[in-house]
């Protein structure tokens, strides 16, 4: 496959020329665009996977080397610095939503500005890097592109995830653990909308729905925390 002249921006920017472009070009292309054509391409989930074991042990090497603190705060650190919101950020800034191979349908839902598919496709970038200059060069692009970051702590400083509050506040109250089940998924297989509820000994806490398994639990663990921490009504009769 000959490589598209506009990426020759994108890995300057990325401060890695490719010498398997054809690499790049995979972690560009969304299962909305591959499926449709004839016969049909690899898409960049293989490289996603890649990417996120990738980035999950450069980020814990970093952290490691500059904080002092202990294994509680360095987990809450990597996962602040690897949530999808701080990654679809990364990627804005690298500008790989201009670049990315969509379906017609995602393209027409604004698919190039979702959070959900800039993460991923960072993540699959920083595979495709890996794969064709080693970690010294995955390694190189994540501590340039998260420098600011890990000099501020934000992954310190990182909010816990709700499920993570759920779970404590519920073991406070003694009622046990939670367990999320799906509901059901909607939509077409590549832009499906999830719903989730959590559970605590077979009753429905909350619900909650997103564009990922990931999402839609975390915001039925959300409308759990809301209902179990909401101050109850007063009787004024």
């Amino acid at each position: 496959m000959e490589q598209a002249p506009d990426l020759d921006d994108l890995q300057r920017r990325l401060g890695h020329r490719f010498v398997d472009p054809t690499l790049l070009e995979r972690a560009l292309t969304h299962r909305s665009w591959a499926h449709d054509q004839t016969p049909p391409e690899r898409d960049y989930e293989r490289l996603e996977f890649l990417g996120d074991a990738v980035l999950g042990v450069i980020v814990a090497e970093k952290l490691f080397s500059m904080y002092p603190h202990d294994e509680g705060h360095l987990t809450r650190a990597r996962s602040g610095l690897v949530r999808k919101e701080h990654l679809s950020s990364v990627a804005q800034k690298l500008e790989l939503g201009q670049h990315l191979r969509l379906g017609k349908g995602e393209e027409a839902s604004g698919g190039r500005d979702k959070p959900s598919i800039l993460s991923d496709v960072f993540e699959a970038v920083l595979g495709a890097v890996h794969l064709d200059g080693g970690l010294e060069a995955a390694r190189s692009l994540v501590l340039r592109t998260m420098d600011q970051a890990f000099h501020e702590g934000a992954g310190l400083e990182a909010p816990r995830d709700a499920r993570t509050l759920l779970q404590e506040h519920l073991q406070q109250l003694g009622r046990g653990t939670p367990s999320y089940r799906i509901v059901r998924s909607e939509g077409p297989p590549h832009a499906p909308t999830w719903t989730q509820e959590v559970v605590v000994a077979g009753e429905v806490l909350g619900r909650g729905v997103g564009p990922s398994k990931q999402q839609a639990a975390r915001a039925a663990a959300r409308q759990a925390l809301a209902v179990l921490t909401e101050p109850p009504a007063v009787d004024v009769s």
